[in-house]
């Protein structure tokens, strides 16, 4: 009789510089999901992960949220949790909860959080896979960019090619720059993002608070007017910081 399987909610952080992003690829191993699958097979847990989203080669994640489903005698997840850990280096599992079976780490979710992190001075040897450096910038015009994202756009001129995707259409909740000390910060929140949309969104923001690219340029890029940049912010400031779900599927 086959064993009944229990479906959990995985939380997990993850040091992104050594991968080649999230997803699984048939021309690599060095993936977060295929390490993780991995570790699962050797405790006898023969699962295919689920995630919120994908992250880039070299971004990293706070609180990515994964589903697998468990044989149900996993009765101690603590103790699941408490396995994989040992098993990874690179990753750490932080919270394993039971969820309903219907549960889906991707479309349940409804709000995504991604958080940047830069210097204007360049960062430290112990620091440079986890900043980003971009030169003196103003922060007023860099508030005023990051303003221009807001609302629901079709982000067609803000993604990679290669996504396999219904719309191009997202819907920014909140754009938003702060400064700690030394340390600057960029937060997006949305309903999603396309492939490499985040990286590009600030990169195109940084240009204009850089005295680089208009103002106005950026609004046609939004407004599918014309194409003016397609560069990418480096990858190493960029984490995955949170994902939201409804108060149902939160408990």
């Amino acid at each position: 009789m086959k064993e009944k399987a229990m479906r959990v909610k995985t939380i997990i952080a993850y040091d992104g510089s050594s991968y080649l992003g999230f997803q699984k690829q048939s021309s690599t191993k060095q993936t977060i999901t295929h390490v993780l699958e991995c570790a699962l097979r050797d405790l006898q847990i023969p699962a295919s992960i689920v995630g919120s989203g994908r992250t880039d080669a070299g971004v990293h994640a706070a609180n990515q949220v994964i589903h697998f489903d468990v044989p149900s005698y996993w009765h101690d997840l603590e103790k699941l949790k408490l396995n994989l850990n040992r098993k990874l280096d690179d990753i750490s599992v932080k919270h394993i909860t039971q969820v309903p079976d219907d549960f889906h780490a991707r479309f349940w979710a409804k709000k995504r959080v991604y958080r940047y992190v830069f210097k204007t001075s360049k960062p430290s040897v112990f620091e440079q896979k986890y900043i980003s450096y971009y030169a003196n910038f103003d922060e007023k015009v860099l508030s005023q960019a990051l303003e221009c994202f807001l609302g629901e756009h079709d982000f067609a001129y803000f993604r990679k090619t290669g996504s396999d995707i219904h719309t191009s259409v997202r819907n920014i909740y909140a754009a938003s720059y702060k400064k700690r000390d030394d340390y600057h910060f960029i937060y997006f929140t949305a309903n999603g993002f396309l492939r490499a949309q985040v990286r590009m969104m600030i990169n195109a923001a940084m240009l204009v608070a850089q005295g680089k690219l208009p103002i106005i340029a950026l609004q046609e890029q939004i407004d599918l007017k014309k194409r003016h940049t397609t560069s990418l912010a480096p990858p190493q400031g960029l984490y995955l910081a949170r994902i939201l779900y409804t108060e149902r599927n939160e408990k």
